[in-house]
C-alpha cells in the first residue's frame, strides 16, 4: 500500500495522516473511537462520506497489528 495515497479525496487525506493518528492512540479498543479521533484531526469522512468504509477497514487492520 501505498501510504501517500489519498483516501478521503474531499478532504485531501493520505492514508499516513490516518496512521499517523493511529500511533498517537493509547486505548485502541474501540474502533469508532480512534474512527472519531481520525476525523477530529483530519477531517477525514466529513465531506461526501464516501471514504468511511475504508478508513474504518484501514484503522481495524492497523489496531490488529498493534
Amino acid at each position: 500500500m501505498d501510504y501517500r495515497e489519498l483516501v478521503c479525496k474531499c478532504k485531501q487525506v493520505t492514508y499516513e495522516q490516518i496512521d499517523n493518528v493511529i500511533k498517537t492512540e493509547t486505548d485502541i479498543s474501540d474502533v469508532v473511537k480512534v474512527f472519531e479521533d481520525v476525523q477530529a484531526q483530519t477531517h477525514c469522512s466529513t465531506g461526501c462520506g464516501g471514504c468511511h468504509d475504508k478508513i474504518m477497514d484501514f484503522i481495524a487492520d492497523k489496531l490488529y497489528e498493534r
